[in-house]
């Protein structure tokens, strides 16, 4: 059996597919999460453990019955949105909950972490392509939540000897290409899951003209009005992860180190609608929406960083490749159509 990973958040989105590439690679995983957002099925390998970083009982009584080579993160709050109008809620679970972590790792004599922090710690982007040294001036709560987490870690790099990885990752989307896994927020929020469950719609003979998909906005200074982001396989984010834990267990980690993770290309939201309706066939609407608080225009990060130092390269390079896989898992296991805004 390989190294024991404890992995918090381990039932949602990412944090599930983490879990599988674990346990598929020989791990010992086990998985720490309140479902208020996971799926209890999702955990598909390991030892799962119900708690929240909000109760350090929760933590205590973990890491007093088990052993833990490293700790990997993936519970936070992540809708930009949402933390514009609901603030504490975001420093409350993403800072709090885990400065809880970070207690329960010292008293338990646990030094290695890795983190998943977010691109939005950057806020609205100087550059073209964005570096990890590039000014951290968050424009929402989200943002500025993880990077009070980033600032923590390296303090604690300094004073506890606990060393960690941050991975500063762009837009997450994909699904497991074997399709046991994939994205099941409730409600849905995330862009290409929500155009096609519009597209899902539409093919299960509901009215296109009444479309259920708004675009926020089309006046941003980008080519055609709507947001650019960067999208990256969920898989590949894994992967990236691996590697990171790899580091850690080698002891290459002697502080706090920080990693972009994208594919280096974005997309506009009007690409993603085109390219999900190629995909699907479906000929999707969409309806125009005012902007979105907190919202940069354009978002695409530089992973050479991450290439170089960790030997990470993501496998699915286009958009095309990415949402396939998506359309694969929402179509087998036929997911009720969603009709929320896109996040």
């Amino acid at each position: 059996m390989g190294a024991s990973v404890l992995v918090v958040g381990g039932a949602g989105y990412i944090g599930s597919h983490m879990v599988k590439l674990l346990g598929s690679t020989g791990y010992e995983v086990v998985t720490f999460d309140n479902l208020g957002t996971g799926h209890r099925d999702a955990v598909l390998y390991g030892d799962f453990v119900k708690g929240d970083l909000l109760n350090p009982a929760d933590l205590r009584g973990l890491f007093s019955r088990r052993r833990f080579d490293a700790v990997m993160n993936y519970a936070a709050h992540c809708y930009v949105g949402e933390s514009v109008s609901e603030p504490a809620k975001y420093y409350r679970n993403n800072f709090v909950g885990m400065l809880n972590l970070v207690e329960a790792m010292r008293e338990a004599d646990v030094s290695r972490l890795v983190f998943s922090s977010t691109c939005a710690t950057y806020g609205l982007p100087q550059t073209d392509l964005i570096t990890e040294s590039h000014p951290q001036a968050p424009v929402n709560p989200y943002g500025a939540s993880k990077l009070m987490v980033e600032r923590m870690l390296a303090d604690s790099a300094a004073a506890y000897g606990i060393k960690s990885v941050a991975l500063r990752y762009f837009n997450a989307a994909g699904s497991d290409p074997e399709g046991q896994l994939g994205e099941r927020h409730d409600p849905e929020t995330h862009l290409i899951p929500l155009v096609l469950a519009e597209a899902q719609r539409v093919r299960q003979g509901g009215n296109a003209a009444d479309t259920k998909l708004q675009v926020n906005g089309e006046d941003f200074d980008t080519p055609d009005g709507t947001c650019v982001r960067d999208y990256i396989h969920v898989d590949d984010l894994a992967a990236a992860h691996l590697a990171a834990l790899q580091r850690l267990l080698k002891d290459q980690v002697h502080d706090a180190e920080t990693y972009n993770l994208g594919i280096g290309r974005g997309y506009s939201v009007k690409e993603v609608i085109e390219t999900c309706s190629a995909i699907t066939g479906i000929d999707i609407g969409y309806r125009v929406g005012p902007r979105r608080a907190g919202d940069p225009p354009r978002l695409v990060g530089d992973a050479t960083k991450a290439r170089s130092v960790l030997g990470w390269s993501p496998r699915h390079t286009e958009l095309r490749s990415i949402v396939e896989t998506a359309w694969r898992y929402l179509s087998e296991h036929h997911l009720p159509a969603n009709t929320n805004r896109t996040e």
